[in-house]
This record gives C-alpha cells, structure tokens and sequence, in this order.
C-alpha cells in the first residue's frame, strides 16, 4: 500500500502543477480577469491530493496498516477527488471562455457526488487507521507470552 500512496502523491503533485499551468495559460491567453474555478483547481489538487496521500503514506508506515478497508478508502478518496477537481477544472474553464452554463444543476450534482465519495472514503480511512490503533495499543498493553 505505501508504493500506491507514493505514486498517488507524485500523481497529484502533477495534476496540482497542470492545473496551475492551465490556469495561468488559459487566463492570460483570454486576458481573463475574473473570479474563476480555476485559480483554486491546483490547490486542492495539491492539498486534497498530494499532502492528503503523503500524510496517509506516514500513517500508513507507523501503523503498518494493509488492510481492505483503508485501501477501499484510498481508491474512493481518489477517485472522488477526480471527479472533484474535474468538475472544477470543467466549470473554470466555462466561466473563462463564456460557454455553457458554469452554474447548471447537472454540474453542482456531479461535484456533489464527488464531495459526498470523498466524506464515505474518510470515514473508511478513519475506521481502518482506528482498527488498527486498537490493535496496536492492545500489543502494547498485553505482555509478551515467553
């Protein structure tokens, strides 16, 4: 499980560097000055991404966690920021170039349900990592059969 979580936060530092670069590429080339998704596309790609899977790394060396349930919460975190930060990278581009509709229902619907898997994988992350300090502190407490 730590080489996936290395590899998901070198993957996200890209992504988070992408988005920065699209947003400066598109913005200026559009002389675009406005609010916009965006300018805050490469921040949560960072953010949620990279130091989210780096700090979950260093949790997941500690406590040797392997388990089902901490990998079904990687995947469904990854892949509902995916659909998070598309939505936001969909929606920022819309606002810079004046088409469709950046404000339209089936949008915040899609970057709801992206909210929402990212809520269901923490929950995951956290049963997994609370099961497994239980059990170390059980090994801790319980004294060594000779």
């Amino acid at each position: 499980m730590t080489r996936i979580l290395y590899r998901l936060a070198a993957s996200w530092t890209g992504v988070g560097l992408v988005a920065g670069l699209y947003y400066r590429t598109l913005t200026n080339s559009r002389d675009f000055s406005g609010q916009t998704q965006l300018s805050v596309s490469h921040t949560h790609s960072l953010a949620l991404g990279m130091l989210m899977m780096l700090v979950l790394f260093a949790i997941s060396m500690v406590l040797h966690l392997d388990r089902k349930l901490f990998s079904y919460g990687i995947w469904t975190y990854t892949a509902s920021l995916v659909v998070t930060v598309g939505t936001m990278i969909a929606r920022g581009t819309m606002q810079v170039l004046g088409t469709g509709n950046p404000e339209s229902a089936a949008l915040a619907g899609v970057s709801g349900l992206g909210h929402m898997g990212i809520t269901a994988a923490l929950a995951m992350i956290f049963l997994a990592i609370g099961q497994a300090l239980k059990e170390h502190h059980a090994a801790e407490v319980t004294p060594a059969v000779r």
